[in-house]
This record gives structure tokens, C-alpha cells and sequence, in this order.
């Protein structure tokens, strides 16, 4: 019974190192996963007319989503890829009637997606700072002239994105991050009920956000 003992004790031991080594090693590297919230904010450019709200050209609301991407640690500076889902409860309540609402009709923003890179330099060994940039895709759900809602039509709108930030990492596992970033979209489709769309016409939407997030790497 000792010598079994001893040898459990003995695999233990020898095995804790490696289990320790599995863990990342090296912060700001690898994969990653999170979650954000926070403001969003879409306005017509300014290159549009619209009478949203009088003066108040901008639906605003919550933003929320998950998030995920995958680091490489240089030394000094990190790159990286990086893919964000969300929703938002951004929407436009006045309603008056008018077709140039918004330069669309009455809407409410829908799933926005991104897909990009990003860079950035270690101002400590545990703090990033950086900035990021790519394609971004959003829907704007549409109310029909009548005040009722046009089921199963949106407009879907592509665009570019840019942003800037920093991360906090926490723990070898996780991470805090506060994020700023501006959208435009210059090209749009409508949607039918069938999915059926447009061809693209032009737009010119900006949306800004200011969202905090946690998450988990691997």
C-alpha cells in the first residue's frame, strides 16, 4: 500500500509541471472569447437629409454581443484577427408619417457583424493598447409608412470599420477591455419577405460605439 502510495504522489508530482504548462504562457496570445456591451449610436452622414426627432439625427441604444480572435504576442506589440456578433436596441420612436425618416423610413437596428485585424503595443506587460479595423455588415429593420411593422424586410447595409482600445489582462486566462469604434456604411440592399434583395444602392450611415467587455483565453 506504501509503495502504491508513493507512486500516485510520484505521478503527481511529475505531471503537475506539464498540466501547468497546458494554460497560456505568454499574455495577449492565442486564442480568445468574450462578451460586450455598451452605446450605439447610428445617424444618417452628413451628406443625408433627415428629420429624425427635430434636431436628434441619431438612434441610440444598448449595444450587446459576443466577441472572439486570435492573438500573436511579438514581444513588444501584439496582431491579431478578430469577429464580432451583435444585436442593439437602437431604434428611431417618432413617427410622423413622412418617407425620409432616416433616409430609409422608420427603422430599428438589427444584428450587426464584424470581421477584422488589429494591432497593438504592451505599454506594460499585462495593459494593450490598440487599434483595429475591417468589414462590418449591419440590418436596420423597417416600419411601413402605416405604423405597422413590415415583417421580414430589412435593409442590410456593408461598410468599413475603425476603432482603438485597451485590454486589462486580469488573470493568465482573462482579460478586461474598453473599446471605441466608428462605423460608416456606403453601400445598402432591401430585403423582401422572401429574402429576395436590391441591388446595392448608395447610402452614407455612421454608427459609433463605445462598449466594455470581458473574456477568456485559452
Amino acid at each position: 500500500m506504501r509503495m502504491l502510495a508513493l507512486t500516485a504522489l510520484g505521478a503527481v508530482v511529475v505531471a503537475t509541471p506539464a498540466f501547468a504548462q497546458t494554460g497560456p504562457q505568454v499574455p495577449f496570445n492565442g486564442p480568445r472569447v468574450g462578451v460586450v456591451a455598451g452605446y450605439d449610436g447610428i445617424s444618417p452622414g452628413s451628406s443625408q437629409d433627415s428629420n429624425i426627432d427635430g434636431t436628434d439625427r441619431t438612434a441610440s441604444g444598448l449595444l450587446y454581443g459576443v466577441d472572439a480572435g486570435y492573438d500573436v504576442n511579438l514581444g513588444h506589440a501584439v496582431i491579431g484577427v478578430d469577429g464580432e456578433v451583435d444585436g442593439s436596441t437602437a431604434k428611431v420612436n417618432p413617427y410622423d408619417g413622412s418617407d425620409n425618416y432616416f433616409g430609409y423610413g422608420r427603422v430599428k437596428a438589427g444584428r450587426d457583424l464584424y470581421i477584422g485585424a488589429r494591432a497593438g503595443i504592451l505599454a506594460t506587460p499585462t495593459t494593450l493598447i490598440y487599434a483595429k479595423g475591417g468589414y462590418t455588415n449591419a440590418r436596420l429593420d423597417v416600419t411601413a409608412t402605416d405604423g405597422t411593422l413590415a415583417d421580414g424586410r430589412h435593409f442590410n447595409l456593408d461598410g468599413f470599420r475603425v476603432g482603438a482600445g485597451v485590454e486589462k489582462q486580469l488573470t493568465p486566462t482573462s482579460y478586461v477591455k474598453l473599446e471605441y469604434r466608428y462605423s460608416n456604411y456606403g453601400d445598402a440592399r432591401f430585403e423582401y419577405s422572401d429574402g429576395t434583395n436590391t441591388n446595392n444602392f448608395d447610402v452614407n450611415t455612421d454608427r459609433n460605439q463605445v462598449v466594455a467587455g470581458v473574456g477568456f483565453r485559452f
